[in-house]
């Protein structure tokens, strides 16, 4: 039991550290990652002003120049469809854009899975530190009884310092991780846009 008691408090230590650690990895991940798609979201925004234009203003032609703009994703998916209609028609257009998608998500996706399990999982760690916070509390009184209950309030509310941290670690990580899956939406979203631009401006060639 003793040895049990010893593990218990090495732990409770070693947690709050392994939280520390946690806590500075979930912030370079949201720093890299705000950073990153900060810059491919202003891209994104604007090339799906431009394709609402083409659709509001039924400019098909339109696509021809947006498919140059090799500086947004949606632009590079556009140029590549457009070539391959061009050469191929509209047969196998769908496969070649899922193809576009699968290569392109692992950068967009770049280490949220990660974050997302720093997120779910932070709770759980600080709760464990707080149990072994707990348990130690308990063997200081019996070791020490004539302490009485200022040992274990003491040592209580040491052990709760270990869920308040991960709390605090997990927070802003559920937050930043939905942020950041709803900016790469977006971006997947604007590619399938371009796809179906690709699609009409197949199609009006045909008319």
């Amino acid at each position: 039991m003793d040895t049990l008691f010893k593990i218990a408090d090495a732990s409770a230590h070693g947690i709050l550290y392994l939280m520390g650690a946690l806590s500075v990895v979930s912030v370079a991940i949201m720093l890299e990652r705000f950073l990153f798609l900060r810059q491919i979201g202003s891209s994104s925004s604007g090339m799906a002003t431009e394709f609402r234009k083409v659709i509001e203003g039924q400019d098909i032609g339109k696509i021809e120049s947006l498919s140059k703009s090799s500086a947004s994703l949606e632009g590079r998916a556009l140029g590549y469809g457009l070539t391959f209609v061009k050469e191929h028609g509209e047969n196998g257009l769908d496969e070649l854009f899922n193809s576009f998608k699968l290569i392109e998500r692992p950068s967009l996706e770049k280490n949220l899975n990660f974050l997302g399990t720093i997120a779910s999982n932070a709770p759980y760690i600080g709760l464990l530190g707080t149990v072994m916070g707990i348990m130690k509390a308990f063997n200081d009184l019996a070791v020490a009884p004539g302490q009485g209950n200022e040992v274990v309030m003491a040592g209580i509310g040491h052990a709760l310092v270990s869920t308040a941290i991960g709390l605090v670690v997990a927070i802003p990580a559920v937050v930043a991780f939905n942020l950041f899956q709803k900016r790469v939406g977006l971006v997947l979203n604007n590619i399938d846009a371009a796809r179906d631009l690709c699609l009409a401006y197949t199609k009006s060639r045909k008319a």
